[in-house]
């Protein structure tokens, strides 16, 4: 049995299919990496998991559940949590009462002050416990956001872009970060446009276009396959 099953997921606003029939499986302890164009549906994709947005058709279960009907409060209870694309803290709070916000109303695995010691200390950020959210650099400000999701003690973890606009030596510290959240046992399904950090990372390669996926499997096979050249990396396949 999948740890996650996607099963032919639709969402469509008006005219547009953002997802076609969309499946997928998620086994437990993987690192999912997810690519694809501007506008594959690749966002949408973890709105539906999260449970923020409907799916016009089709079914989600998880951890032998089926969890489709469920609002996003409610399947974060579940053991689902993502972080944004955009870190957005509450600037006027210290690093531990952000974390502390989501250890206070996730699963309760520990004490909410323990656990969210706990989620500073894997995520490198203890010693900025007591700075406001709103100094932090942007490197910080991803870590945060990657803490803030990890507090809710989440068993699946989605990644929004969460490289973007790093360096790369700041991509090689975070990626060391989630490579620590990985190994304390939580899934994860990463979204992102930074290629060689996912792929520094990923287990298992997905690659969608058009809310379809056109290539899964190991990173090396799938950034071979010539659909994927073709249509994420621009390549003409008669070349």
């Amino acid at each position: 049995m999948a740890f996650l099953s996607l099963k032919n997921l639709e969402k469509r606003y008006g005219a547009l299919v953002v997802t076609d029939g969309f499946s997928l499986d998620v086994d437990q302890g993987e690192i999912l990496g997810i690519l694809g164009p501007n506008g594959a549906g690749k966002t949408t994709l973890f709105n539906l998991i999260t449970g923020t947005v409907k799916p016009d058709g089709g079914a989600i279960e998880f951890a032998g559940d089926d969890i489709s009907g469920l609002d996003a409060a409610s399947r974060c209870q579940q053991g689902i949590s993502r972080s944004f694309q955009v870190p957005h803290p509450f600037v006027g709070m210290s690093v531990f009462e952000n974390v502390l916000v989501g250890s206070t109303f996730g699963r309760q695995s520990h004490g909410p002050e323990e656990q969210a010691l706990r989620v500073l200390e894997l995520t490198g950020l203890k010693q900025k416990s007591n700075v406001l959210a709103g100094s932090l650099s942007l490197l910080e400000r991803k870590r945060l956001e990657m803490a803030r999701a990890l507090a809710t003690a989440p068993e699946l973890l989605l990644l929004d872009e969460i490289a973007g606009g790093l360096t790369d030596s700041e991509c090689k510290s975070l990626l060391a970060a989630i490579q620590d959240v990985h190994d304390s046992g939580v899934t994860i399904i990463w979204i992102e446009h930074v290629v060689h950090a996912l792929l520094s990372v990923a287990t298992r390669l997905v690659v969608v276009d058009f809310g379809r996926t056109i290539a899964d499997g190991k990173p090396a096979d799938v950034m071979q396959d010539e659909q994927v050249k073709s249509v994420y990396l621009g390549v003409d396949e008669d070349v």
